[in-house]
């Protein structure tokens, strides 16, 4: 294991650091010590690494993520895991706004909650948060799967597209064309198996799912005078 002190290092140093190690590949483990909430820890890892984050990080931790496993022991801020590819982040505490931005595909497990933005654009990620997320979560969501153990705020999945969401509390107003849906076998099936993989004892029967009405999908003339 190789460990990176932030109070001496410089982030572009750490980062530099794990670029090369991902061409090498000779040390997969990598702790990071007195990260004193600094921002762009651990960005654009393209490799199998594990990145452990051993204090807060500031904005777009972990972003660009690309098959490395990175954990914060902390609070996050604004875009942790932005345009994630694969891989997976674990944050201990609670993220700041938008975590999860246009993430493609991996899994990001919020411990605390979420602020607003939450999956905002996401495009094939799975998000799990095991608190509450904020308002406009969702917005746009193109792909993938949002769980929350909590409560959501004002205008979830507002315009999404087909993102599976779904929620355990309560959900303070629903975005446009986010409606309830009806939770099937499948989807039982479906957010078990991400609440395992996140680590939460939770009952997937006691959640709710929402989606798309499909309503926005294409241009419908009687609404002309709305545009």
């Amino acid at each position: 294991m190789k460990t990176v002190d932030l109070s001496t290092a410089t982030v572009r140093e750490l980062n530099q650091a794990l670029h090369d190690e991902a061409r090498q590949l000779s040390e997969r483990a990598w702790t990071v010590t007195h990260p004193a909430g600094k921002h762009n820890i651990a960005c654009g890892i393209d490799q199998t690494l594990n990145v452990d984050i051993q204090g807060h990080a500031g904005y777009y931790c972990a972003g660009m993520n690309k098959k490395a496993d990175i954990t914060v022991h902390g609070n996050v801020g604004v875009g942790v895991a932005e345009n994630m590819m694969s891989g997976s982040v674990r944050v201990k505490g609670s993220a700041s706004q938008s975590a999860g931005a246009t993430a493609h595909g991996g899994i990001l497990i919020i411990e605390g909650d979420a602020g607003a933005r939450c999956g905002i654009s996401m495009k094939g990620a799975d998000i799990v948060v095991k608190g509450n997320i904020g308002h406009m979560s969702c917005f746009m969501g193109q792909a993938g799967r949002l769980v929350v153990c909590g409560d959501a705020g004002d205008n979830l999945g507002d315009s999404l597209y087909e993102v599976h969401i779904y929620i355990k509390g309560k959900v303070k107003s629903l975005g446009s064309d986010c409606v309830e849906k009806e939770m099937r076998a499948e989807h039982l099936a479906e957010l078990k198996g991400l609440l395992e993989k996140a680590g939460f004892n939770e009952d997937p029967a006691s959640f709710r799912r929402y989606g798309s009405a499909r309503e926005l999908y294409n241009f419908k003339v009687d609404n002309a005078a709305a545009y």
